[in-house]
């Protein structure tokens, strides 16, 4: 019962962590278009932070990947 609870936290993890990964992604990837298109000179400084950031929500779904790991068994 115990493994069956953690295979299901496993996936719910790494499921949730995908999911707000990729909608952080989206709405910072949405922003840097906005502010591209209007001030088309910030392009390159814009991609930076962009960069950063997308870094950063990237980072959470690999936390999220090895909470997963662990709770189904396959890290030690």
């Amino acid at each position: 019962m115990v493994s069956e609870l953690a295979q299901l936290g496993a996936g719910i993890a790494i499921g949730f962590g995908a999911v707000g990964a990729g909608l952080g992604i989206g709405v910072a990837t949405k922003g840097l278009m906005e502010a591209m298109s209007r001030q088309p000179e910030i392009a390159a400084k814009a991609l930076v932070f962009f960069l950063i950031g997308a870094a950063m929500a990237e980072a959470c779904a690999i936390y999220a990947l090895v909470i997963a790991l662990k709770l189904s068994g396959m890290m030690g």
